[in-house]
């Protein structure tokens, strides 16, 4: 039975890997699109302001495979020259209690506390309140997606500390 708990797990951690992984490539369409702004301000004189609503939630997109695939990577900042000095099974109780005391309840609030907006601009598919183009309804979610991706991560993290 524990192998195949541990296969499950397994399992999980490699399809969340690759649902993060696939955000790197949205660096590249921000870059590109904020790029575009000043030749299509300057030269086409149209469509500068689409490309810099679409880089917006694009980047929102970006960020909420980001900060998981630090978490993975385990290149978040952190007090290094504290925790250096520290066996490595010290460093994975602090990971572990940090992880309890301050993601677990901080992904659960984000979720609990803003799931009412995200899905109410996503069901009026809100758009920029500036611009009026479509997509602000992507931004808004980002941050239930940002969470639910970084609650996914902590509870595969404290199941594969706990075996």
């Amino acid at each position: 039975m524990r192998t195949s708990n541990r296969l499950w797990l397994d399992r999980c951690d490699r399809a969340l890997g690759r649902v993060i992984d696939g955000g790197r490539w949205l660096a590249l369409a921000v870059a590109a699109l904020l790029f575009l702004q000043w030749p299509l301000r300057d030269l086409v004189q149209a469509y500068s302001r689409e490309a810099n609503d679409l880089a917006q939630w694009i980047f929102a997109l970006y960020v909420c495979m980001a900060v998981p695939q630090a978490t993975r990577a385990g290149s978040h900042l952190a007090t290094d020259a504290f925790a250096r000095r520290l066996s490595p099974a010290a460093r994975a109780r602090i990971g572990a209690a940090a992880t309890l005391l301050a993601i677990l309840p901080w992904t659960l609030f984000i979720l609990i506390a803003g799931w009412p907006t995200a899905s109410r601009s996503v069901v009026q598919l809100e758009a920029f309140p500036d611009t009026f183009n479509p997509g602000y309804f992507v931004v808004k979610a980002g941050a239930c997606v940002l969470a639910l991706l970084m609650l996914l991560q902590a509870l595969i993290d404290l199941a594969k500390g706990a075996e």
